[in-house]
């Protein structure tokens, strides 16, 4: 199987690494560059567990083939916070309680954090729709709303009650 030799940007960090061109972005994710938040559920872009954003747009990674990732920019949840400082999407889902097994969780918060950058003021159906990509079989999604309702004000606060994208 031929390789080629791609880069992007991870997680801030610039990569390059060699692939096939089989390979999807998901495999690359976990198996070359052994970050494993982003998960496997259904193979076929339909349940959000391999969520990942992509050059700014939410994408299924179980998808895209790595060689189209090729001079991306690309976020998975170990990029949006660390130990020492969580991301508050990451905060207000474990004070609410909407991590359950953990499964869907770093594709939601992708998904929810992605959402409060453009909609920094969701409404409960707007958050659903923002949600709708990503399928969570444990909490009954009310906990996760409960969590992006927190998260939005907490960040609406921070900003002076101004999304980032006001600046």
């Amino acid at each position: 199987m031929s390789k080629l030799t791609i880069g992007f940007i991870i997680n801030g960090q610039k990569k390059t690494i060699e692939t096939t061109t089989s390979t999807r972005l998901l495999d690359l994710i976990r198996d070359d560059l052994h970050l494993t938040g982003t998960k496997e559920g259904c193979g076929k872009g339909e349940c959000g567990a391999c969520t990942v954003i992509m050059n700014g747009e939410l994408v299924a990674s179980c998808l895209i083939l790595a060689t189209q990732s090729d001079g991306a920019v690309i976020t998975t949840i170990e990029g949006i916070g660390d130990n020492e400082c969580l991301d508050p999407v990451q905060e207000a889902f474990i004070e609410t309680g909407a991590v359950q097994c953990g499964f869907c969780t770093p594709g939601m918060i992708l998904a929810a954090k992605k959402m409060l950058e453009e909609n920094p003021h969701p409404d409960e159906e707007e958050i659903k729709r923002g949600i709708s990509g990503n399928l969570c079989r444990c909490t009954g999604y009310q906990k996760i709303i409960d969590a992006i309702k927190l998260a939005a004000n907490r960040l609406s606060s921070k900003n002076g009650g101004r999304s980032e994208k006001d600046d």
